[in-house]
């Protein structure tokens, strides 16, 4: 019978790029740059990796296919490199995919890197995969933020929430975010907003104006995972461990007929779900310390935040406008400033939130330091809101 993951692997090391606008570094420089942090973290050296997953999602920004960019980057010694995608959760996948080997006993010790120079495409948001005339039936057939936009809309129509209302809370998630922004130098946008430049900023798809989006960046993130035996073995203290990951992908019925009302996701509450059941999680509003999610717009968190059963449901948006996600709430929300401050590099960014969770459990966040976090919650979410891919990872101290 199965029993989950819960405490059978450990982060013995993670790294970070800098995101942004990185002209002057290639994809391979990136890789290089998170994956020397995290192996100086871990105190490994390159031979004792035994097996790596690679994430990218735009294959044609990398030289070569398949897990050959990673192997060659990093000079890895002739181990197995697995290149995974799975739209913008691809980061989690590549973790996922290391942490289920280590648990499995297959490796001792593996690596998860994942990167992406989307600076490079000359698009303003994602690249655009054009199939001419043949687009298939199950294409969203729209924009991303229109697609989002039409999540405001059915959100807003079923609680009964006023396009105000609405508006202001989407505000608040966005300058709640860029003010925890300001202090990570290793973002892309550090750079405090306020409410009423959100508010009067030019329109994208209503009700998401120009600072409810998040940007366009390059970077990358790695982690190294191990067993809590090898660990400790290795002098290793103040374990942090992963709780749960679970993965859910929809199957097309939120397209397909109209028992889904477009006002949250259904994938999102599925992943949750599962991951609080595997973590042992009773009360998550009063168990999670905190959360990195998938704020590719702001109404995207406000929502995600009923989806992981964090605020009931329709009442989301009175938590956020109560500063309960804030850097001094209860349940502190993108306190590194989220994909709103750090942008979206789709191989990287499931990894650079599990970052973020992982110094913030050790204590070494600094000016944005948490006071005293012991279970820590990261979300990805790919694709349009009617046909999705949900990871929810849920990382703490051994034994919390």
């Amino acid at each position: 019978m199965a029993s989950g993951i819960k405490d059978k692997v450990a982060i013995l090391g993670m790294g970070c790029s800098k995101f942004g606008e990185r002209w002057e570094s290639g994809a391979e420089e990136l890789m290089v740059e998170a994956y020397l942090e995290a192996m100086v973290d871990a105190g490994v050296e390159t031979n004792q990796v035994q097996a790596a997953w690679f994430s990218t999602a735009m294959e044609d920004q990398h030289v070569g296919k398949g897990g050959t960019p990673l192997s060659v980057a990093l000079r890895l010694p002739n181990i197995p490199v697995t290149h995974v995608e799975n739209f913008c959760a691809s980061g989690s996948e590549a973790f996922r995919g290391a942490v289920y080997a280590v648990a499995a006993g297959a490796c001792d010790i593996a690596l998860a890197l994942g990167v992406e120079k989307l600076k490079d495409t000359g698009y303003g948001g994602l690249p655009q995969r054009e199939n001419g005339t043949l687009n298939p039936l199950w294409s969203a057939n729209g924009s991303a933020p229109g697609n989002f936009a039409q999540l405001a809309s059915a959100y807003r129509n079923k609680h009964g929430v006023s396009k105000e209302d609405l508006k202001r809370a989407i505000a608040h998630v966005s300058v709640k975010s860029h003010a925890n922004g300001t202090k990570n130098p290793k973002a892309h946008l550090q750079k405090a907003i306020t409410e009423e430049m959100c508010l009067n900023a030019p329109m994208i798809a209503e009700p998401l104006g120009l600072f409810d989006c998040c940007g366009v960046s390059d970077g990358a993130a790695c982690a190294i995972v191990t067993t809590p035996e090898i660990a400790r073995a290795m002098g290793k203290k103040n374990l942090i461990t992963v709780k749960a990951l679970q993965l859910s992908l929809s199957n097309g019925s939120e397209s397909q007929h109209n028992s889904w009302d477009g006002s949250y996701f259904h994938t999102a509450r599925i992943a949750a779900k599962k991951a609080y059941e595997e973590a042992g999680i009773r009360d998550p509003r009063n168990e999670v310390s905190m959360m990195e999610v998938h704020d590719c717009f702001s109404v995207t968190e406000l929502v995600t935040m009923e989806d992981l059963h964090i605020s009931k449901e329709g009442e989301g948006w009175k938590d956020v406008m109560n500063g309960f996600y804030d850097a001094d709430g209860q349940v502190p929300c993108q306190i590194d400033g989220g994909l709103k401050c750090f942008g979206h590099p789709i191989g990287a960014s499931g990894l650079r939130m599990l970052y973020e969770m992982y110094l913030q459990l050790q204590g070494r966040a600094g000016a944005r330091q948490l006071n005293d976090p012991k279970i820590g919650l990261t979300h990805n979410l790919g694709g349009a809101p009617n046909m999705n891919v949900c990871s929810v990872a849920i990382i703490g101290a051994r034994g919390a």
